[in-house]
């Protein structure tokens, strides 16, 4: 085994690191962490990815409740977290209720994480 190089020995003066990209306002990071606790949930995270491959980037409840299997109630809730969190969009269509993502949060979310 090849020894391991010396780390770099840091000044008393030389911070850690820096920050890339900015730090966030702690209303974004109040923002963003509701979002993310959204997708903390592997059902919700499937919801979104059925959306995405349907049709228009848009489904109806009653397609998601069979996809996932479980019971309308139970979807609707994991979708109203999706709605509030800003992630999904909502239109009633007579009886049933369609769902569109919303880009722009998405796009969000993607900023956030790069680098």
């Amino acid at each position: 085994m090849s020894p391991r190089p010396a780390l770099p020995v840091l000044h008393e003066t030389t911070c850690c690191s820096t920050v890339a990209g900015g730090e966030l306002q702690v209303e974004e990071a109040e923002h963003l962490a509701h979002v993310f606790k959204a997708l903390g949930d592997p059902t919700r995270v499937r919801l979104l990815s059925l959306i995405s491959a349907g049709r228009e980037r848009e489904a109806c409840i009653c397609d998601l409740t069979e996809a996932v299997g479980l019971a309308q109630p139970t979807v609707s809730h994991h979708m109203k977290v999706l709605v509030d969190a800003g992630l999904v969009a909502r239109e009633q269509r007579g009886r049933w209720a369609f769902y569109r993502l919303v880009d722009s949060t998405l796009a969000v979310l993607s900023k956030a994480l790069r680098p």
